[in-house]
């Protein structure tokens, strides 16, 4: 992983305008109030004996806690937001707002922080939609309050 490339995008991210509808962008997506930048992807995992998918995970997870400590020599010490709550409340059929009911789907947390000079907030998590795909490391960055 490239930590510079990777602040690189969330400057550009925290800078952006937000489109008034969803749509792919050269990093990810965007929609009504977020961005979300797919900072690296993992291969897929079909076959093997898992051990190579436990490996990715670990280092994917350290990517996020290194880049996360170069964001907090900025804005201090991130929270840790669960999205497992958000899951439960959006499957019970609560109207969560994106970008967070589509990333509690397949991101079990984020490291979060508010920036109050861009008025946003900005968070990294790990995705996997499923055990065989691959793994990403997410930066986002939006304007709407975590549920």
């Amino acid at each position: 992983m490239d930590i510079a490339k990777c602040l690189t995008v969330i400057d550009l991210l925290c800078a952006r305008e937000f489109p008034s509808a969803h749509g792919r962008t050269e990093h990810g997506e965007s929609g009504p109030g977020y961005h979300i930048a797919a900072l690296g992807t993992s291969e897929e995992f079909w076959e093997g004996d898992g051990s190579e998918r436990e490996e990715t995970e670990a280092q994917y997870e350290a990517d996020r806690d290194g880049l996360a400590e170069r964001l907090g020599e900025r804005w201090g010490l991130p929270q840790r937001f669960s999205l497992y709550s958000v899951l439960d409340r959006t499957l019970a059929g609560e109207d969560i707002a994106e970008p967070w009911a589509g990333l509690s789907g397949h991101v079990p947390d984020v490291h979060l922080w508010r920036v109050p000079e861009a008025g946003r907030w900005v968070a990294l998590g790990v995705s996997q939609w499923d055990k065989e795909l691959p793994f990403q490391l997410l930066g986002i960055v939006t304007e709407t309050d975590p549920p």
